[in-house]
Order: C-alpha cells, then structure tokens, then sequence
C-alpha cells in the first residue's frame, strides 16, 4: 500500500466507545478518532483496528477510571455513490469502569454499526460523511437506549501531513431517561507528521453536551490536548497518543489518558497487470 493508502487506511477505521461512568455525556467516547484521517477514503478492501485506552479522572474522594477497548472490521466496498467510496463499519467495543480502591464493572459496550461514503477531492484532501447507530443494550457500562451517529470529516494528507478535523454529532432516540443520555458534539483534532516511517504531532479534542435531557441535569463540556507518536511497519500501522484535560464542566474532575492502537490491513484485491502486445 502506498504511505497515503495507508493514511487513508487509518482514517476511516475510527468507532466508538465510553462516555462517563454516570451514563453521561457523549456515546461516542471523545478523542476516539484522534490520529486517523477520517476524511480520506480507504483503498478497496477489508481492514482491521483495535484501539485501547486506559485513563482517570480526578474525581474526589476517589478517581473514577474507565478503560476501553474498540475492534473495528470495516470493508471498504468497491461502490462508488455521487464519486464517493461506499464503506461499511462495525464494531462491538467493551469497557471497563470503577473507582480507585472498589470493584470495577465490565461488559460489552453499544455495539455500532454504520456506512460511510469518503471523496478524494484531490491536491491531498478527503472529506467523508459517516451516519450510523449504536445500539441499546443493558450490561451495566452502556446506555439503555438507541442512538444515531453522525461523522463529517475532512483530512490534508499530502506530503506525509496528516491534518484532520472530524466532527461527531449523536442524537439519543429512546430508553430510560434516568439514564441521562444527552445529544452531543465531538470534535477530534490531529496535526501529525511522518518522518520516515515514524509520525508525530499534536492532538486535541472536544465534546460538549447539547441538550438538557431531564430536569436539572448540567450539561457537561471538556476540551484535552496532547501528542500522538506511530510507526508504520507497512502494511501494519501503530500509534500511541497520550491526552488530559485542561478545560472541564460538570465532569467533577480533569481526566488524564494513554490510548494505543493497531491497523492492519485483512485483504486488497490484487493488483491488475496489463500486457503490452508490441
């Protein structure tokens, strides 16, 4: 694969996970997509993404923790609609969350399911447009209710630069309102480099609340910066990126986290040949 194809290969493998530990706040845990170029569409295919992170929040008396993990297939279909790749997205993340000191709680998160269309608008930017939903489930760590997710994205990969600004906006259908579940706003940030086959770079993100879904209920908001390192093994793609807040609302604390991820291509069609006859 080429380093774009590559690129464009972290881009779009970019799902779900965890809000806070009280059913609060986004479905869509914040900072997911850091260090993917969202907006550039794959090469025809079937790809593989498992993101990880571990991180807490100072909450007082105790720190409360939530810990992630997200496998991701997404098949990049050889359908083009209105000149943009068709790409389809699934994932079942699971999730683990306590407080420092007492027992944590694990389960399976809400699964995800989605399609995706992705442009190469050319000069090295892509710009997609993701809609799915996440599914209500009952385990204890996700929400009782249905949502639907929406992604607009837009990546400059040209140059061995990947700047991207991924906007997810997700809007709760159903379920028990005890549980809290607000519409929302992300927005993932990332401003790498390669050098070689290493890539470096700032990132950041934000999420807000943006509805008041029961009576008093304070709507949160956070804004976290950090930097994000990876390697490229070709074809297989490593990144670590660490992040902490330094803005939060009605979060109770300032949340500081580690997340590490892995891409690997499952399948491409093979090249075509073409015989010259002289």
């Amino acid at each position: 694969m080429t380093t774009f194809a590559r690129m464009a290969a972290a881009g779009v493998l970019s799902l779900a996970a965890l809000t806070s530990v009280a059913h609060a706040g986004s479905v869509t845990q914040p900072g997911e997509t850091i260090g993917l170029a969202a907006g550039a569409p794959l090469p025809e295919g079937v790809y593989f993404v498992n993101t990880a992170d571990w991180g807490c929040r100072n909450t007082s008396p105790d720190s409360t923790c939530v810990g992630v993990d997200i496998p991701v297939l997404a098949w990049a279909t050889p359908l083009h609609i209105f000149g943009g790749r068709l790409q389809l997205l699934t994932a079942v993340p699971v999730v683990d969350v306590g407080a420092n000191g007492s027992d944590y709680t694990a389960g399976f998160y809400n699964p995800f399911f989605a399609a995706q269309l992705a442009w190469d608008l050319g000069n090295g930017f892509g710009f997609s447009y993701m809609a799915g939903f996440y599914l209500g489930v009952n385990t204890g760590v996700a929400f009782d209710s249905t949502s639907f997710n929406q992604r607009f994205a837009l990546s400059y990969t040209a140059d061995g630069w990947n700047l991207t600004a991924n906007a997810i906006w997700g809007i709760q259908f159903d379920g028990d309102t005890s549980t809290v579940n607000p519409d929302f706003l992300n927005v993932d940030l990332t401003a790498t480099k390669k050098i070689g086959k290493f890539e470096i770079g700032p990132v950041a993100y934000y999420s807000t609340d943006l509805n008041t879904p029961v009576p008093f209920y304070q709507k949160q908001s956070q804004f976290a910066v950090g930097g994000l390192i990876g390697y490229d093994f070709g074809p297989v793609i490593l990144q670590a990126y660490l992040t902490t807040d330094v803005y939060e609302e009605n979060y109770g604390g300032y949340d500081t986290r580690g997340w590490a991820r892995i891409i690997v291509p499952l399948w491409n069609p093979p090249a075509t040949t073409q015989l010259v006859h002289k």
